[in-house]
């Protein structure tokens, strides 16, 4: 008969509590995100505090301070997902440019939330001196530059005509996906999947080269 390894059994032991303390905890994070998200989507960054995410994410204010340690980092955090929403499904940012804005409408039935959220930060953070006004700038311009440089790739390669100016045409993609966000959030019945579709259809004709060129 084996004997079992005593002190292995023992590392496990002390493991397993450990682990679910470390799953519970990052829960408890995800949670608050999400009513950072709810609650500054409904009432902006300036009326909503701490101590209300605190209360409608079933945590202390010490718990919340454990994970984020000030207004302004739990902010960023909300920035954070909406980033990383992008990196895994913005396609007009990382794959083709045209059928990525046909399918961009697909965020608004997947993350609703992030939508109003980064809508409302936007707008609040509109002036130099609020606490996201330099990282959205930032934000907006990598995005121009990417589409662009999208734009430019193509046209090297023969797929776009050439007399498309790509700096130009990625604020007007931009202007068009941001607007469509906050259009949506005034009124949810607008037909998104067909007005992306058919700006894309427009997008692709507007990029083709001309027969002969």
């Amino acid at each position: 008969m084996t004997t079992p390894d005593t002190s292995a059994l023992r590392a496990s032991a002390h493991h397993r509590p450990y682990a679910t303390l470390l799953a519970k905890g990052e829960d408890r994070k995800q949670r608050i995100l999400d009513v950072a998200q709810r609650l500054l989507a409904r009432n902006g960054w300036r009326n909503t505090t701490l101590a209300q995410i605190a209360k409608e994410a079933g945590v202390t204010a010490a718990g919340l301070l454990h994970h984020f340690e000030s207004k302004e980092q739990l902010l960023h955090a909300v920035l954070d997902a909406r980033d990383a929403d992008d990196s895994e499904h913005a396609d007009y940012l990382t794959g083709d440019l045209v059928e990525g804005i046909a399918n961009a409408a697909d965020r608004f039935d997947r993350s609703p939330q992030l939508v109003g959220t980064f809508a409302v930060l936007m707008v609040e953070n509109i002036a130099p001196d609020a606490p996201l006004h330099d990282r959205l700038v930032d934000r907006y311009r990598q995005a121009v530059d990417i589409i662009a440089d999208r734009i430019r790739s193509g046209q090297a390669d023969g797929r776009y005509r050439t007399d498309v100016n790509p700096a130009r045409k990625a604020v007007e993609i931009l202007a068009f996906v941001n607007g469509m966000e906050t259009s949506w959030l005034l009124d949810p019945s607008i037909p998104l999947i067909d007005v992306f579709r058919e700006y894309s259809r427009s997008l692709a004709s507007q990029l083709m080269p001309a027969a002969g060129s």
